[in-house]
């Protein structure tokens, strides 16, 4: 009918031709994606607006919380005509993870002025997992510890003294009758693998030094108290080149009142437990200048502890102070590997023996290099032979200052 109708219309003498109409939409294709934008735009401020979420969209996680199953109830065992009570057991919480960081207070020298730094975070693979027990103190007595705005440090309590009951086990008498060395190793508490070795390989008589610096210092020293070794902790001292050559955070100096000394002291204090004296670590300067030292050795006196001088200088006057206030005291007569070679330092063991064949007592201090831990592992198993007895530092203290 459509065809008719052109055809009709058409004028004479002229063909139609047959044309297709298109279908066309009512509206572009930009005006669909302008009304698209603003739908969702809609659907935006509507979810915002009636849409109660008081975290605004931000992420969390869900996790789901299950009761434990009720106990196994004993019915067998109940009277007749009750019901047992089930069984109630008690479950052991896992102690909060306590952060590896620690703030130290570092005040300057010239000013006082005090700025809080975070230091021994370490590396967190190395942090313990928060299902692991707690590390055990083994044999820290509770009433030797005094609070302090660092942590516990040691205090003379109910006539004890930190000095004689962290001392390392020894036979005293058979040591009064004969020659005798302690040997100290240094530097330990930052490095693990050298400070394993040293604990693991020597005899539990040689007496370990621990620095105050590491990621976990205490734990280390744990250890070693646990293989029975008698432990110090090394103090940070200014050293004559200072500050070129730095001993660490918080380190004792000259150009600080006694004070702020006092004050870095016990921060160091706190970094570990159970040792039976300080020591020296570097500070050549720091032990040879008496009005900064005195405050020092007679903190130490009071909390009964003992010092030992690595013998670092010989303008020290760590000796003299320690004997003015009754301070059990002990000085190396030099450094085992000051040269760390093979044949230096056996040739540095045998002039201690000679010392203490001459004089009674002989104190070596030495590093955990593992050269060092070698020839001392061997030259130690000879001393018996040589009728040289081998004690922990506190023994050759006590026999020093009896004789």
């Amino acid at each position: 009918m459509a065809e008719a109708a052109d055809e009709l219309s058409t004028p004479l003498g002229q063909n139609t031709v047959g044309r297709t109409r298109r279908f066309r939409l009512p509206f572009t294709a930009m005006q669909a994606l302008a009304v698209l934008l603003g739908l969702v735009l809609v659907g935006f401020a509507g979810v915002a607006l009636f849409n109660d979420n008081p975290l605004g969209g931000e992420p969390m996680a869900r996790v789901t919380l299950r009761n434990p199953p009720p106990a196994a109830t004993d019915d067998k065992h109940a009277p007749a005509g009750q019901t047992a009570e089930p069984a109630v057991k008690s479950v052991a919480k896992a102690p909060a993870a306590a952060s590896d960081a620690k703030t130290v207070t570092i005040i300057d020298g010239s000013s006082g002025k005090r700025q809080d730094v975070v230091i021994g975070a370490g590396d967190p693979r190395e942090k313990a997992d928060v299902d692991s027990p707690p590390v055990a103190t083994t044999g820290i007595d509770p009433r030797l510890l005094e609070k302090s705005r660092y942590g516990m440090i040691p205090m003379v309590a109910d006539g004890l003294k930190p000095f004689t009951v962290y001392a390392a086990e020894a036979d005293r008498a058979k040591a009064a009758r004969m020659p005798v060395v302690a040997i100290v190793v240094a530097g330990l508490g930052v490095g693990a693998a050298k400070t394993t070795d040293a604990i693991m390989k020597l005899p539990p008589a040689v007496t370990l030094a621990f620095t105050p610096y590491g990621a976990d210092p205490g734990k280390l020293a744990e250890r070693a108290r646990t293989q029975r070794h008698e432990i110090l902790l090394q103090i940070p001292m200014e050293p004559f080149d200072y500050p070129d050559n730095d001993p660490g955070p918080q380190t004792l100096l000259t150009t600080l009142s006694s004070e702020q000394n006092l004050d870095r002291l016990y921060w160091h204090l706190s970094r570990l437990q159970g040792y039976a004296g300080i020591a020296n670590f570097m500070g050549a300067r720091f032990v040879a200048t008496d009005p900064v030292m005195q405050p020092i050795v007679r903190e130490a006196a009071k909390r009964g502890l003992s010092f030992f001088d690595d013998g670092s200088t010989p303008r020290s006057v760590a000796q003299t102070l320690s004997a003015g206030q009754s301070l059990p005291f002990a000085k190396a007569d030099f450094a085992i590997d000051a040269v760390p070679t093979s044949a230096e330092i056996d040739r540095a063991l045998v002039k201690l023996e000679t010392i203490a064949k001459e004089r009674g007592t002989a104190v070596g201090v030495a590093s955990a290099l593992p050269v060092s831990i070698e020839r001392l592992g061997a030259w130690l198993k000879t001393l018996d032979s040589k009728g040289i007895m081998l004690v922990p530092l506190t023994t050759a203290m006590l026999k020093s200052k009896s004789g």
